[in-house]
């Protein structure tokens, strides 16, 4: 695998409709602002943000270049994630002015009271993977989280309401880590989005899982199929490929990481952040097959994208060497039925370790690289956040 070749990006979180504010918002603000109704394609959403999206357009969009989703996690604090987003946005030395901060809140079965009357609510853990908001009133019918996103980022992407916006990145931690991740690997919008000159990112921060694309997971001995009479299921969706969200479209495992190998990722992943009994940490044998904490995981997924690597440029030389080879009774050049050589398949991921930070999000997104990733900090400005380290697989 390879690193990016441009410098990290902000980060930028999308949206496809429009917005009725609840409330003037500054757009220095690091508090979290009154939640904004969000009207998307069939249905309502709460969002926090620091721009005034009006249904009519705000003035101020024509000023915005980059567009951050800060994504919450299991507990659906949007607010909290915003808040911190703000705050390390304006120790980055950004303005708010031309970048807008958007934090989805998915609302949840315990959120009866936070007024999210009239829109898709999900079970507590249901949106983190991509499920169906349940049946309500005003529902679209199978309306995965998933989807939302999708609605989110068009609007975004939107030259009519944002002519300006350039770069696009969805960052989640936690929860909203395995979100992101899987929305990077089953999204059917960011060639779109992509296509449109728009510089899309996906920033994948302590997830308690990630998604396999074989049934292969790390072992002792490197990769081979997890025992099923350990867990018969482990390779079922949120996990694996088997009973896949419909969102995906009947992908194959292949077709899928053929195209988000080229999709633009970075992961990061706390030192500290491997207590095998933390009170959010997935501990369904699912979850356990991939490792016994979010550390391990994290290091077994990025071992496994560089095998998934190196079996897709062994696929690519034997093609090429198969369209070398002479004919039978040709007369050719001899050279060319020697195999030949092709360089490693370009992956767009990279994965960097986090040094001494457990499961915190302001921290990790506030760490060096996390301030370049996500606020798009160069090098020399990170200040005084944890230190890193790029891991090569």
């Amino acid at each position: 695998m390879h690193p990016f070749k441009h410098t990290f990006s902000t980060l930028l979180l999308t949206a496809a409709g429009c917005i009725a504010s609840t409330a003037t918002l500054a757009a220095e603000t690091t508090s979290a602002p009154a939640w904004q109704r969000v009207h998307l394609v069939g249905y309502d959403f709460p969002v926090y943000a620091n721009h005034d999206m009006v249904t009519d357009g705000d003035k101020d969009n024509s000023k915005i270049r980059e567009v951050i989703f800060v994504q919450h996690g299991i507990q659906r604090n949007g607010d909290d994630y915003y808040a911190a987003a703000m705050s390390l946005l304006k120790a980055a030395g950004r303005s708010g002015q031309d970048v807008l901060v958007i934090a989805p809140n998915f609302p949840g079965t315990p959120d009866a009271d936070k007024g999210f009357t009239g829109m898709p609510v999900w079970t507590v853990q249901g949106w983190t993977g991509g499920d169906a908001a349940l049946p309500g009133a005003g529902v679209p019918a199978d309306l995965s989280s998933l989807r939302v996103m999708d609605d989110l980022a068009l609007m975004v992407a939107d030259k009519k309401r944002f002519p300006l916006v350039s770069k696009i990145t969805f960052a989640g931690h936690s929860g909203g880590a395995q979100l992101i991740h899987r929305y990077a690997v089953l999204n059917h919008v960011d060639d779109r989005l992509r296509s449109q000159g728009l510089d899309v990112q996906y920033v994948v921060a302590n997830p308690s899982s990630y998604l396999y694309f074989t049934p292969d997971r790390p072992g002792a001995k490197g990769f081979a199929p997890y025992d099923t009479t350990l867990c018969a299921n482990y390779d079922d969706y949120r996990y694996g490929m088997q009973h896949m969200v419909a969102y995906a479209n009947k992908m194959s495992g292949d077709e899928l990481y053929r195209r988000y190998q080229k999709r633009q990722v970075t992961y990061l992943a706390g030192t500290s952040d491997n207590d095998p009994n933390h009170r959010v940490l997935d501990k369904s044998c699912g979850a356990e097959a991939e490792g016994p904490n979010r550390l391990e995981r994290a290091r077994g997924y990025w071992r496994y994208e560089a095998m998934l690597d190196t079996q897709l440029a062994a696929q690519v030389n034997i093609k090429v060497q198969a369209k070398a080879e002479p004919k039978a009774g040709a007369t050719t050049n001899p050279a060319l039925s020697l195999p030949v050589a092709v360089p490693p398949v370009m992956s767009m991921h990279r994965y960097l370790e986090v040094n001494g930070v457990g499961h915190d999000q302001e921290r990790m997104f506030g760490s060096q690289c996390g301030m370049q990733a996500v606020f798009g900090v160069t090098v020399g400005d990170v200040g005084k956040g944890a230190t890193c380290k790029v891991v090569n697989p």
